[in-house]
């Protein structure tokens, strides 16, 4: 339970159900290091708990602070260094959540981890379980579970994932939760509300080099450092507009130098659309696909599925090719790979 409403209302779902269960704050970081931004865990352990008292359900805190530095950080920041843009709420639920979390819980004498995500679980008619879109496809979270596998399909629950979002806040309110009102978190997973750029000032140094306009080398500024920029970013490249308004979006960097490549925002600016991609780490959560096929991907949260091809070449990578172009596919992002509303795994662009 991260003190959001749509934990408590899955909890709350959960005892209508006349389930046994405790709610737990997962507690993976306490801004030690006064990172600019806000860090509201105390305030979230707090409404966690008066969500648990109302329910009449028993309330733990669990600390895997050093697990969440060694596992989800350590990952993000070594991204950051070598010029990646690493996914830390999807690495979160695969290592934390739905990794060392549930292996405490399962130590502990429960059956499974229920989550307050919008998503769906089925099963299939061979037994297997499939991991489904949530039905308020506004709300709709299975993106950040791409990477999880069988075995933690089998022990996830997601009592919400059929709910449109103010249904879910009608019954909180209807049951007098708290947390009825409460506002959605923004942030990185279980770090808070916190600006990416403010966290990595804190651990990775600045290395400044030139902004190069990637058309013709032409010198436009000084960045602070590569690892503060991402492939098709147009805000804060601080590079202003030309005397026609076209912005500047990023389109490379260049490591023999340093150099953030950059160019007008059009369809011809080199280097920022894709029509194919490779992907390696692949996880599936069921059968592997290991033949060429026709499947759809979600190419970054929020975005819409597209048609692609996916071509297997071995171990846990592949070709992906695209039906139309893709703009602003960054090396560490990941690709979710579906068919229809099922999310069959998913990969790290190379």
């Amino acid at each position: 339970m991260s003190g959001g409403v749509d934990s408590s209302v899955a909890a709350l779902l959960l005892k209508q159900k006349g389930h046994a269960l405790v709610g737990a704050y997962m507690k993976n970081w306490i801004n030690e290091d006064n990172i600019i931004g806000h860090c509201p865990w105390m305030s979230d352990i707090e409404d966690a708990r008066a969500v648990c008292d109302r329910l009449g359900i028993e309330f733990r805190v669990v600390n895997l602070m050093r697990d969440y530095r060694e596992r989800v950080v350590a990952y993000l920041l070594d991204g950051y260094r070598r010029g990646l843009t690493p996914n830390p709420d999807i690495m979160c639920n695969r290592e934390i959540k739905f990794g060392v979390f549930r292996q405490w819980a399962r130590d502990h004498g429960f059956s499974a981890v229920a989550t307050g995500h919008y998503a769906r679980r089925e099963t299939l008619p061979d037994g297997s379980l499939a991991l489904v879109e949530g039905a308020d496809k506004n709300k709709d979270q299975s993106y950040f579970l791409a990477l999880l596998s069988q075995s933690q399909l089998a022990e996830a629950r997601f009592p919400v994932g059929h709910l449109p979002k103010p249904e879910l806040r009608r019954l909180a309110a209807e049951a007098g939760l708290p947390t009825a009102g409460k506002k959605d978190s923004q942030g990185i997973c279980f770090i808070g509300e916190v600006k990416m750029q403010d966290f990595l000032r804190q651990y990775v140094p600045d290395q400044p080099g030139p902004i190069v306009r990637a058309t013709d080398g032409k010198p436009l500024g000084q960045h602070r450092g590569l690892h503060y920029y991402t492939l098709g970013q147009r805000k804060g490249i601080g590079v202003p507009s030309n005397t026609d308004n076209q912005a500047y979006v990023v389109v490379g960097k260049r490591a023999a130098d340093n150099a953030l490549l950059v160019a007008f925002d059009a369809a011809g600016a080199p280097g920022l659309f894709q029509n194919e991609v490779r992907v390696h780490s692949l996880q599936w959560n069921g059968a592997p696909v290991t033949a060429p096929r026709r499947l759809e991907g979600r190419v970054r949260y929020r975005d819409p599925r597209v048609a692609i091809e996916i071509i297997p070449e071995g171990g846990d990578t592949a070709l992906v090719k695209f039906d139309e172009p893709q703009r602003g596919l960054a090396a560490g992002q990941i690709l979710a790979i579906h068919d229809g509303e099922r999310l069959l795994g998913g990969g790290v662009y190379a």
